[in-house]
């Protein structure tokens, strides 16, 4: 069945790494490689990549220039990071076929978590989409600001949504801005699920969007971080929170038995099989 709301999706270049001789190489070919690089890793300072690349720092500097004059990438002191329409802007439905076996695991067990007649707040994302599709026959109240997850909510007879509205943001099917965190301030639900774009041991929860809303933090009495296990051990721009502010995380069963350890000292833990 056709979504009723549209998909906007930006067409991008994707770079492939190839093991070649840089000595020898064209300017475009190298540039090639490191949008590559920075696709993977986000950030990265000169001296890696003239490492990585057998080049002078000042040669790097000259290709960054070129990176940067076309708006592929942003300079930061003593490096480079990818801009942010590159980074992980991919297209909604992207990020939703990536590990959508494990994040249907974790939506069922998030929805099971509810029970009739409690609030809850879900944030934008994929992960969170999977749980509103599994609350489609609770009896509950959802506050969100997923125009996605009003989507799979819509026919139910049974789901109040209440949505908060903003600015239309079509790469990721939400709304973004002042008003939404104004709104978030303001309630007072029982759960909120939530999630990343990396999990960090030493970083705790990170993303990738700026504008990621802070204010679910304190919108509910039990705040739940949901995130698959190719989140671990991942990077991402910005920290959105302490591993300690999450009453509880719900991963799948792919996620390292090692950091799941190491994770149940700092929170609680709920791994969907």
């Amino acid at each position: 069945m056709r979504s009723p709301y549209r998909v906007i999706v930006r067409h991008r270049v994707v770079w492939q790494n190839r093991h070649v001789n840089f000595s020898h190489t064209e300017r475009s070919d190298r540039s090639d490689a490191i949008m590559a690089t920075l696709l993977k890793k986000v950030h990265a300072t000169f001296s890696e990549l003239a490492a990585e690349f057998g080049v002078s720092e000042m040669t790097i500097r000259r290709d960054i220039e070129e990176l940067a004059g076309d708006g592929q990438v942003i300079r930061v002191p003593g490096g480079v990071r990818i801009a942010r329409g590159f980074l992980a802007e991919k297209s909604f439905l992207e990020r939703d076929k990536r590990m959508a076996r494990e994040k249907e695991k974790i939506g069922r067990l998030a929805a099971s978590l509810v029970r009739d007649g409690e609030s809850v707040v879900l944030d934008s994302g994929t992960t969170t989409l999977y749980i509103a599709r599994h609350l489609r026959d609770r009896r509950c109240t959802v506050f969100t600001f997923s125009l996605a997850a009003l989507v799979e909510l819509a026919e139910s007879s049974t789901v109040r949504v209440e949505v908060i509205g903003g600015v239309y943001r079509p790469s990721s099917h939400d709304f973004v801005s002042l008003a939404v965190a104004e709104a978030l301030d303001c309630i007072r639900a029982d759960k909120v699920f939530f999630g990343a774009a990396a999990l960090s041991l030493d970083d705790g929860v990170m993303v990738n969007d700026p504008e990621a809303q802070r204010a679910l933090l304190g919108s509910a009495r039990e705040r739940i971080l949901v995130a698959d296990s190719g989140k671990f051990d991942q990077t991402a721009l910005y920290r959105f929170c302490g591993l300690d502010s999450c009453d509880l995380v719900i991963t799948d069963d792919g996620a390292p038995s090692g950091k799941l350890e190491t994770l149940r000292g700092v929170t609680r833990v709920r791994v969907a099989k």
